[in-house]
């Protein structure tokens, strides 16, 4: 008679809640690297091409989203 083995899951639920928080401080820094459309497109204004939201803010918040997303991954599950 085989015996019963149990497998433990890769990944626990407090994971995937890690992952997606991750993925939305990402999105939100893709978002603010995106800024907004300029009133006439003709016209080159380098304060909205260089601002400080889209230099160091936006890459900021996507480092951090990808630190959690390494945590996410590493995070061992609680021992009951």
């Amino acid at each position: 008679m085989a015996e019963k083995t149990t497998t433990d899951a890769l990944f626990t639920r407090d994971n995937y809640i890690w992952m997606l928080i991750g993925i939305v401080v990402i999105a939100i820094g893709m978002f603010l690297m995106s800024g907004g459309a300029s009133k006439d497109p003709n016209v080159f204004n380098p304060k909205e091409v260089y601002s400080a939201t889209r230099i160091t803010i936006a890459p900021l918040v996507i480092l951090a989203g990808l630190v959690i997303e390494v945590f996410a991954i590493f995070k061992s599950p609680k021992k009951a």
